[in-house]
């Protein structure tokens, strides 16, 4: 089977597939009928509208091409490198010392008596076990997460805003999307159909998870466009014009917002940040601020400005103001994806809303303990004059200029190619270029029942290993088409990736180039 009938036919033959293994068959009026109860026409018809393309059919490609390697296959590359997601440690990142010395005690409390971990990665390991019930990572925690991690987490915000936080307002979760999923389940209405459904504003690009999550919820998707002419700048305009678009299809209730951007890498301007405030206050919505990347800024002249600072500079007025933060050990310079540690801060909610956001937050017991401990590595690290502070600093700092590097590389190597434009990557951890297809690549995509980024993704993928996420999984205006690539990997693998992915690139331009046009 060619790659493109493998996209357009894996999921249909998989379902088919499992369905006949698994399914129990009787006679009923003569027919062969299904014996189950939850089957494909039964289960919620809202899950089924869940697309997810950082993990999906070009992925699941990727996949089967690594098997293929495995087994001996020929291949015009010796590896598959998944540059489709933001997973640091997968693709070669190190892991920091201190907080895996720290979880590494706080699991296996005997090394705490031994002489191989330093004296202050020790006291940490402590506080957290005595934090824990029982002094085990085994024992649940409350509903909000270990009281002595969410303490360091409000001093940590405090640190940053020149604010205070209140611990109180903090939960800990497993990972920032399990935060981001339960909010998004409180801005619900009473109305699941027709224009009663909850509004939801999302940046277009957007990280799936929002997408998603709204088709599961059957919630309103209300698309605002994301200036990509002016490096990916939000415009207020832009969100007066989508929510005036969507009042009369959905309750709107609430305005996300992704900075640095995913996948976009823009990182707003303070007085961006205001503007977005004082248009959610006017119109009465909810902000939820994806703050996961903070840390993450390249741009020369650019700084991370917190919702919450802004929100706080612009005093009194804006006391009773609904804002909704995130972050996340999984991106920053810790890249603990796998340990699932998140939070979020609470400001403005109303008593009642806060009381039941706890009860649905205790259904779950509580998010993982060493992801909450984790979460305490980040917000809590090395002092100056800590046995750890020097080796963590350095540590930091390599891995963040190192992705400022790599920010650099993969901006400047697209603006090299014909056929591609590629904004700043001003934070964050991807770029997303704009590809401009010639019309008979485009043609030749439809013919296979492809959208056009696809197409170019997969054949990138057969060619030289290279998996990235088309742009249609992300959004993006019609009649453009992009591609989302990490900038995970290390210098010395882009460098000879980037080669094979010219290479290809000048290939497929002249094999589709139209005599007529300069593409």
């Amino acid at each position: 089977m060619s790659s493109c009938r493998f996209i357009s036919s894996v999921w249909g033959r998989r379902c088919l597939v499992s369905s006949f293994k698994s399914r129990s068959f009787s006679l009923v009026n003569g027919k062969c009928s299904s014996a189950k109860i939850l089957t494909g026409e039964t289960m919620n018809p809202f899950v089924k509208q869940i697309e997810y393309a950082v993990r999906g059919a070009i992925v699941e490609r990727a996949g089967v091409l690594e098997k293929e390697l495995a087994k001996g296959a020929p291949k015009p590359y010796k590896e598959v490198v998944k540059a489709n997601i933001g997973d640091a440690h997968a693709l070669g990142m190190k892991p920091l010392t201190f907080p895996r010395q720290v979880i590494a005690m706080c699991i296996c409390p005997e090394l705490l008596e031994t002489s191989d971990f330093p004296a202050d990665a020790k006291a940490k390991a402590r506080r957290i076990l005595n934090d824990t019930r029982g002094f085990s990572m085994g024992a649940y925690s409350d509903s909000q997460g270990l009281e002595g991690i969410r303490n360091n987490v409000a001093k940590y915000i405090g640190d940053r805003d020149g604010y205070p936080s209140d611990p109180n307002s903090v939960y800990l979760t497993s990972g920032a999307s399990e935060a981001i999923r339960a909010i998004l389940k409180l801005l619900q209405t009473s109305v699941n159909t027709g224009n009663g459904r909850a509004g939801i504003m999302i940046p277009i690009p957007q990280y799936p998870l929002y997408s998603a999550t709204l088709s599961e919820m059957n919630s309103y998707q209300i698309n605002y466009y994301l200036d990509e002419a002016n490096g990916w700048r939000l415009d207020i305009d832009e969100l007066k014009r989508s929510l005036n678009e969507a009042k009369p299809h959905c309750v709107p209730r609430a305005l996300c917002v992704i900075n640095p951007g995913n996948p976009t890498g823009q990182v707003l301007s303070y007085e961006n940040v205001r503007d977005i405030i004082k248009f959610c206050k006017e119109e009465r919505l909810v902000l939820l601020a994806d703050e996961v990347y903070q840390a993450n800024v390249y741009g020369e002249g650019m700084k991370f400005h917190s919702f919450k600072k802004v929100l706080r500079d612009l005093g009194s007025d804006y006391d009773d103001f609904e804002l909704i933060s995130f972050h996340s050990t999984s991106k920053g310079f810790l890249g603990e994806c796998g340990f699932r540690g998140g939070y979020m801060e609470i400001v403005g909610m109303d008593n009642e809303v806060r009381l039941q956001l706890k009860k649905m937050m205790s259904a779950k017991l509580c998010s993982c303990i060493t992801g909450q401990a984790m979460m305490d590595c980040l917000v809590s690290p090395p002092q100056p004059g800590d046995e750890s502070y020097d080796t963590f600093i350095k540590e930091k700092t390599a891995v963040l200029q190192s992705f400022k590097e790599r920010a650099k590389l993969v901006a400047e190597t697209f603006n090299s190619m014909e056929g591609f434009q590629c904004n700043e990557v001003m934070g964050a951890m991807y770029a997303f270029p704009q590809l401009f297809l010639p019309k008979k690549a485009q043609d030749e995509a439809k013919a296979k029942g492809m959208h056009p980024d696809s197409f170019y993704a997969l054949e990138l993928l057969e060619k030289t290993g290279l998996c990235v996420v088309p742009g249609n999984g992300f959004g993006q205006r019609d009649g453009t088409f992009h591609f989302r690539l990490t900038i995970l990997p290390p210098i010395e693998a882009l460098k000879p990736l980037f080669e094979r992915l010219k290479a290809f690139h000048q290939e497929f331009m002249e094999k589709y180039r139209d005599p007529s046009s300069s593409l």
